[in-house]
């Protein structure tokens, strides 16, 4: 996973919406839009729920984009990146 913040923020998302850095949502490549994930980075263990409602991530092997939000509560800012599990939890 890696994360996105102020470049991004208060334009629009791939969904319509404006996206907010400190919001608790994610850019997946093909997850429908509204889809809840649970993310856990597996080396701190913290985990956060976040939405779908962008699209990408275009960089090598990663899966997801999170907000600054959500990579503020995975412990994962300082890093840039970090290695997640995802479940899907809901739509």
């Amino acid at each position: 996973a890696s994360w996105y913040g102020r470049k991004f923020h208060g334009r629009k998302a791939a969904n319509g919406e404006r996206f907010d850095m400190n919001g608790l949502t994610a850019a997946h490549r093909t997850l429908p839009f509204g889809t809840k994930l649970l993310v856990t980075n597996r080396r701190t263990g913290s985990s956060c729920v976040v939405k779908v409602n962008d699209r990408g991530p275009y960089h090598g092997n990663r899966v997801i984009d999170l907000s600054k939000g959500a990579a503020e509560k995975l412990q994962m800012v300082s890093s840039g990146v970090a290695m997640v599990d995802v479940v899907v939890i809901g739509m």
